[in-house]
């Protein structure tokens, strides 16, 4: 769960049985209702973190894959692209997981080496666009 805010997210995965929840956010706010959100939820057998700190900074010391990214940064800003960066040579994606990004209908990516778009929906003044790991022949 990037650019975290309230966590809602990751503790959506964990309620549906996500082993391991990761979130990451910049602001302490925000950082102690995630924490307060995520207790409430994990069962014991379920593994939770919260780092806090810039977004791309934090993304280089994340070792293992993820099955599944959610990215939600606020609409009007700088990230999009330096974050799908970070992910796509860093490898953050599990080789067959996918990544939700939320963003305004008006934006558009560029495309990345290591990632592909695999769908896109919009609702309203919402739109979503997933990506996967592409794959390098």
């Amino acid at each position: 769960d990037l650019c975290a805010g309230s966590g809602a997210m990751g503790a959506e995965a964990l309620c549906r049985g996500a082993r391991e929840a990761v979130a990451v956010e910049l602001t302490p706010e925000s950082i102690a209702v995630i924490k307060q959100n995520w207790q409430q939820v994990a069962q014991a057998d379920q593994k939770w973190q919260v780092h806090r700190g810039d977004v791309v900074k934090q993304l280089s010391r994340l070792r293992e894959p993820f099955d599944r990214i959610y990215f939600d940064p606020p609409y009007d800003s700088d990230l999009y692209t330096p974050v799908l960066r970070s992910i796509a040579t860093h490898n953050i994606l599990a080789q067959d997981g996918e990544m939700a990004v939320e963003h305004s209908p008006d934006r558009t990516f560029e495309d990345l080496p290591g990632l592909e778009v695999c769908r896109h929906k919009t609702y309203g003044k919402t739109a979503l666009t997933f990506y996967r790991r592409s794959i390098e022949v």
